[in-house]
């Protein structure tokens, strides 16, 4: 089983889905033979991934412009959840384990198009978060070959980091002032917002407002689109009964994103609400959706530490001062440009 994904894709795809034939659809030859052939991927929670990287080499960071740009903010306040440690080159005790097993260990998504994705004709994981999980195991290892990938749900990226399952996970996952006191994050190294996807041919659908009245919205567990819904669903429905026990359903509330794309595929949904990053991609991939409205967030994707492990937040947040100056406009580039245009840059570090 090569990367972990073999021995669900043997099973082989689905050739349609809710009468919609899937060759039309980009990307992955098919977003909703992905799920289908993932399992709706909650079958694929922590496995490991073992990667050969190629591709050229990412520098390693070093002191430079912007170290000291960022906005002081005091560490008991969340009105800046943004504001991470200041970066360093000095190992700490998170930094030396690393080291001395010679393998980073990343949670990282495999259905995000252009974020994290297997792509079958590499047979290979890509997209922007891998490129950056790879320029942080060149930095700390000396090569991104010395890489593990483990891939998670959305809803397990907080427990991956508390069970010592992964060191960090780099899987398009939001700052915020209740993930603060989860987890430790670096800078943020990308600007989203929530929005809402939805078929073209939908009827009455205009974004996240009272179009979404009666309609049925599909979100991944543990996401902030979740917590955004809770908080003003206008009267959709978007929770499934028993939503967290063992008799949840996964029908609207769903471990990852793709998940959501194959029941709108399939009809059992009406709109889908996820950062407009990650719709971008599903867009792109089925060209009978599109992005509805405007954002109505404005959120910053931040790599994840175990709280404590500030050695290596410190050491992430230095690897971000180099990859801001050059890299991580070559991975906009050649992984998101396309779909998501008009970004000239990523966001400006803040410190503690």
């Amino acid at each position: 089983m090569r990367n972990g994904v073999d021995g669900a894709r043997k099973r082989g795809p689905a050739r349609f889905l809710g009468g919609r034939p899937l060759g039309r659809l980009r990307g992955w030859g098919g977003v909703g033979a992905m799920a289908v052939a993932c399992g709706l991927t909650a079958s694929l929670t922590l496995l490991p991934l073992t990667h050969s990287a190629t591709g050229a080499p990412v520098s390693p960071a070093v002191t430079g412009p912007g170290v000291g740009a960022g906005v002081q903010v005091k560490s008991d306040t969340c009105r800046n959840p943004e504001a991470s440690l200041t970066p360093s080159t000095d190992d700490g005790p998170a930094v030396e384990a690393i080291k001395a097993r010679g393998k980073l260990v990343v949670g990282v998504d495999q259905n995000s198009f252009n974020w994290g994705y297997y792509n079958p004709e590499t047979r290979e994981l890509e997209g922007f978060d891998i490129a950056l999980a790879k320029a942080i195991a060149k930095d700390l290892l000396g090569s991104e070959d010395a890489i593990i990938f483990r891939t998670i749900p959305t809803n397990q990226r907080i427990a991956a980091l508390d069970s010592g399952k992964v060191d960090l996970v780099v899987r398009t996952m939001t700052i915020n002032c209740k993930r603060i006191g989860q987890v430790a994050f670096s800078t943020a190294y990308f600007q989203a917002g929530q929005q809402v996807l939805a078929p073209k041919d939908s009827t009455g659908i205009t974004g996240y407002d009272s179009s979404l009245s009666g309609k049925r919205v599909c979100t991944a567990e543990g996401s902030t689109a979740y917590e955004a819904l809770e908080n003003n669903s206008f009267g959709a429905t978007f929770k499934d009964e028993g939503d967290g026990t063992k008799q949840d359903k996964d029908r609207f509330t769903v471990p990852n994103q793709l998940d959501c794309l194959a029941r709108l595929q399939m009809g059992e949904v009406d709109a889908v609400v996820t950062d407009n990053a990650l719709a971008a991609g599903q867009a792109a991939q089925d060209p009978a959706v599109e992005l509805k409205g405007r954002p109505f967030t404005t959120e910053y994707y931040g790599v994840a530490a175990k709280l404590g492990n500030d050695d290596l937040v410190r050491r992430v947040n230095q690897v971000l001062v180099q990859y801001r100056q050059g890299a991580w406009t070559a991975a906009y580039d050649k992984w998101l440009k396309a779909d998501l245009p008009g970004i000239s840059g990523p966001p400006a570090p803040m410190y503690k």
